[in-house]
Order: C-alpha cells, then sequence, then structure tokens
C-alpha cells in the first residue's frame, strides 16, 4: 500500500512542488482545499492543475474545526504537511487580527484534529525565518533566540511552539521546518521577488515603465522552494521528531536580485527602479541568514539552486508567460 500524505496550502506554491515530489515517491496525495477554490479551478488551481488527476481534494478551511476533522478522519493520513497560512508579510502589518487568527488557530485546529483522528501520522509545520526577526545572532541556526518584528512572525513563532507542545505534551510526530526565504516562478505577484521578476519582464517588453520598491538593502538567505519541500519530506522519515532551519547559508540583498533581474533582460535597473516609502515596513527585518548545518548532518540536505540560477529561471519564466 503506499504511504497516504495530506496536504494543506496544495494550491500554493510549497504546495504545489510538494504535491509533485510526493507523487513521484508513489504517495497517495490529498489536499485541503477552499470550497470557493474547487468553484473556481481555472483561476485558484493553475499551479496543481498539470497533475489534479492524480491527487484528491477535500473541502476545508484552517478557520473551520469540524471540517479538519472530517478531512483527517476521512484520509487518514501517513503524512500532514501543514504548509496553508497567510504568509504575505507586508498583509500581516494590514490585517493583523485575521493573519493571528487563521495561522494560530489553524495551526491548532490541524494539531487538535491530528491527535484525535490520526495519532499515528507524522506531521510537518511549515515555520519561518521571519520568527528571527531582529536577529541576535548570525548565521541564524536552531538556538537562535527569537524575536519576530512582523504579525507573521509572531503568529508563525505561536505555531512553531504549540507543535512543540504537542510533540512533548502527547507524543505526535511533529516536525518544524524554519525555511528561509524560497522562491520559483510560481511565487504569487505580490512578493517582492515575484514583483521584481515579473516588473523586469514587463519593462522588458513595454508593458510597464517602472518598479517600485521600499528597502534595496535588506539582505534575505533565498533558495527554491522545489529544493526546500524536499527537506520537509526528508523530516518526516527520521527516526524521530525533529525542527530544521532550511536554507542555502548565503544571502543577498533585494539590490542584487533586481540587478541580477534585469541584466537577464539586457537592461540598466538604475533607470526603472523607483524607491517608494510606502513598500517599507513598520519594523524591518534587515538580515536573514540560515545556518543549514544540521539539515545536511541529519537529513543529507544541501540546496541545489544556485540565487543566480533561482532568479533567472523566474524572470525567463515571466518573459515567457507575458510574451503569450
Amino acid at each position: 500500500m503506499p504511504k497516504t500524505a495530506l496536504i494543506t496550502g496544495i494550491t500554493g506554491q510549497d504546495g504545489s512542488y510538494l504535491a509533485e515530489h510526493l507523487l513521484a515517491q508513489g504517495y497517495e496525495v490529498h489536499g485541503i482545499v477552499r470550497r470557493v477554490a474547487l468553484e473556481d479551478p481555472s483561476h485558484r488551481l493553475v499551479r496543481i492543475a498539470p497533475f489534479i488527476d492524480r491527487i484528491h481534494l477535500h473541502s476545508a478551511t484552517l478557520e473551520n474545526y469540524p471540517s479538519l476533522c472530517e478531512a483527517m478522519r476521512v484520509v487518514k493520513p501517513d503524512e500532514v504537511y501543514h504548509l496553508a497560512a497567510q504568509s504575505f508579510v507586508a498583509e500581516s502589518f494590514d490585517d493583523s487580527f485575521s493573519t493571528l487568527s487563521t495561522n494560530i488557530n489553524g495551526t491548532h485546529f490541524i494539531l487538535s484534529a491530528l491527535k484525535a483522528y490520526a495519532p499515528e501520522a507524522r506531521m510537518y509545520f511549515a515555520g519561518t525565518s521571519e520568527m528571527f526577526g531582529k536577529v541576535v545572532e548570525s548565521p541564524q541556526r536552531e538556538t537562535t533566540p527569537f524575536r519576530p518584528r512582523s504579525p507573521y512572525g509572531i503568529s508563525k513563532l505561536a505555531g512553531y511552539e504549540l507543535v512543540r507542545n504537542y510533540r512533548e505534551a502527547y507524543g505526535l510526530f511533529a516536525c518544524s521546518g524554519i525555511l528561509f526565504n524560497h522562491e520559483s516562478p510560481r511565487r504569487g505577484y505580490e512578493f517582492v521577488t515575484r514583483k521584481v521578476t515579473s516588473h523586469a519582464a514587463k519593462i522588458k517588453l513595454g508593458k510597464a515603465d517602472r518598479l517600485e520598491l521600499g528597502n534595496l538593502d535588506a539582505l534575505r538567505d533565498w533558495g527554491h522552494a522545489k529544493d526546500y519541500v524536499v527537506a520537509m519530506h526528508l523530516m518526516l522519515l527520521q527516526d524521530q521528531p525533529d525542527d530544521y532551519v532550511i536554507a542555502t547559508g548565503k544571502p543577498h540583498s533585494v539590490r542584487d536580485m533586481v540587478k541580477l533581474a534585469f541584466d537577464r533582460v539586457g537592461l540598466d535597473w538604475e533607470k526603472y527602479v523607483v524607491i517608494n516609502p510606502r513598500f517599507v515596513r513598520p519594523a524591518e527585518v534587515d538580515v536573514l541568514k540560515g545556518d543549514p548545518s544540521k539539515a545536511k548532518a541529519q537529513l543529507g540536505w544541501t540546496a541545489t539552486t544556485t540565487f543566480e540560477q533561482l532568479v533567472h529561471e523566474m524572470v525567463d519564466s515571466d518573459l515567457a508567460a507575458l510574451s503569450r
């Protein structure tokens, strides 16, 4: 019998790559989606469209505990990957109430449903480097103190502590991946990486004339989402549950990304980029750099995609899509 995996957030960037990876490993893959997604598949299910006939979708939401319990009861998963969240940092400042409610309660609901209906299942929780926030050491590792500086980071830290509590109190096999920034051509347009690559392509094709950004000096440890979902899977294959930093260990500035993207299309970025204070966070996180040593030693995992390869792939994808 193949293993069964249940993924929240299967329609997102990470969820779609993870579903593909698990299908390739011979898993039976189930995903939780909102009913509105099932009613508008051409728009909301676009990332999983190429393999949608090979997966099973269940209507549920993070805000509705009974719906999550029902999905857990029906699927009886061997592995649960909790990726769904309000994950856009800027939006978390604009609407902190829904961010905190969805991310914290949703994680609690998933853990409680797991405990009640699939206590033998192994669970992965999507943590984030934003939990480190105003960092007290660099690079950041599993033992680095957390000081989040956004409602999103705070909500994810609460989820991380809930996972640890359920692991220690109830013996669940529950892991957290402290993932640093990971991108791809499937990233949403609201995120700075996709904003940069799509605007470089638009400007090249004459469909835009400028790119407005905030802090060009912010440093982030960017990797490829396709690499990072492999680490998620590896965590649930270990003998004991644990938490891991997943990163490349090589930070780059937003300015570095902008230059690479515009160089790829043969343009001078300084002629098109405009600084708009509206895009500067109320509480900025200046530097995030991960130490993936533990993941390398215990999981045998390392990032395989370079920063340059990532940016070029995203720009090329946006150029192709916009040209069509």
